[in-house]
C-alpha cells in the first residue's frame, strides 16, 4: 500500500513528458489563429461585396463619364489647380512619403507586433504585410505598361494626345503614357488588405474593427483620388479600378492565406527525431 503513491507519481510524471514531446505539441505559432474566424464569410460576404463593387464600376466605364466630369473641372488652357502647393507637394509628395513610412511599419509589425497586431498571429501578419506590397506591386506593373495617358496630356486639356479608353490596350494615345491606373491613390487602397484579419473575425468587435480600417482606407484613397482627378492627372475612373484591384489583390492573398492555414494545421504532424 505505501508503494502506490510513488507509482502513481512516476506513472503521472512519465504521462506529462511523453504529452509534452508528442508531435502535435510542438507545431509552430505561426499556424495559430488567436481570432476565432469564420469560414463561410471569404466566400459569401467578400465575395459579394467584389462581385456588386466591379459591376458598379463597369456600370461607369460604360456612362463615358471620365471625360464628362475632366471638361467640367479643365479651362481651356488646362487646370487651374495642376500646380497648387497644398495638393501637388502637401497631398501627393509629402503624403506618399507618409505612406512609404506607414508601409515600413507595418512590415515591421509582422515581427515586432504592438497595438492591435498582438491580437493576430504571426501568420496572419504576414497576411497583411504580403497582402499590402501584393497591392502596391500590381498597380505599379500596370502603370508602368500602361499606354493611358493622364487628362492633362491630351489636346482637350492643353496637351497634345487623344481620349483613347483605357479598355483599348496597345492603342497609344499620342501621350506620355503609363497613367492607368492610379499610382497615388494606391497608398491607401493597398492597405485594404489590412483589414481583412479583423473584417472576418467572428467577433461583433473584431468586425467594427476591420470595418473601420477598410472604410478609413477607402475614404482616404477616394479622397487622394480626388485629388489627382483636380489636378488633371487621372480620371475619376482610374481611382475606382486602383481601389478595385487593391481590394481584390487582398481578398485573393486572404483566401490563399486561409488555404495555407487549413493545409499546414489538417497534415500529419512531423516525426519527432
Amino acid at each position: 500500500m505505501r508503494q502506490r503513491g510513488p507509482q502513481r507519481g512516476f506513472i503521472q510524471g512519465l504521462f506529462n513528458l511523453t504529452h509534452r514531446l508528442r508531435p502535435e505539441s510542438r507545431m509552430p505559432r505561426l499556424d495559430t489563429h488567436p481570432l476565432p474566424m469564420r469560414e463561410d464569410s471569404p466566400f459569401r460576404q467578400l465575395g459579394l461585396f467584389t462581385g456588386l463593387a466591379l459591376l458598379a464600376l463597369l456600370a461607369w466605364d460604360v456612362s463615358g463619364l471620365d471625360l464628362r466630369v475632366m471638361h467640367w473641372i479643365a479651362r481651356p488652357e488646362g487646370f487651374a489647380l495642376r500646380h497648387n502647393w497644398w495638393m501637388e507637394h502637401l497631398l501627393h509628395d509629402q503624403l506618399r512619403r507618409a505612406a512609404v513610412l506607414f508601409y515600413l511599419s507595418v512590415l515591421a509589425m509582422v515581427w515586432l507586433p504592438v497595438g492591435q497586431f498582438k491580437d493576430l498571429s504571426k501568420l496572419q501578419r504576414l497576411e497583411i504585410g504580403v497582402g499590402i506590397t501584393l497591392g502596391l506591386g500590381l498597380i505599379n506593373v500596370l502603370k508602368r505598361y500602361s499606354l493611358t495617358s493622364c487628362p492633362w496630356d491630351l489636346s482637350a486639356f492643353g496637351g497634345v494626345g487623344t481620349y483613347v479608353s483605357h479598355w483599348q490596350w496597345g492603342l497609344s494615345d499620342g501621350g506620355s503614357g503609363h497613367c492607368f491606373p492610379g499610382g497615388h491613390a494606391s497608398s491607401a487602397f493597398a492597405f485594404a488588405a489590412l483589414s481583412l484579419p479583423w473584417l472576418v473575425s467572428d467577433s461583433d468587435r473584431d468586425r467594427q474593427w476591420g470595418t473601420r480600417i477598410l472604410w478609413g482606407v477607402m475614404l482616404l484613397g477616394g479622397a487622394l483620388g480626388a485629388v489627382q482627378t483636380l489636378r488633371g492627372a487621372h480620371y475619376p475612373s482610374h481611382t475606382l479600378w486602383t481601389g478595385f484591384m487593391c481590394w481584390s489583390v487582398a481578398v485573393i492573398n486572404h483566401l490563399g492565406f486561409g488555404y495555407w492555414r487549413r493545409k499546414t494545421l489538417m497534415s500529419p504532424p512531423a516525426p519527432v527525431t
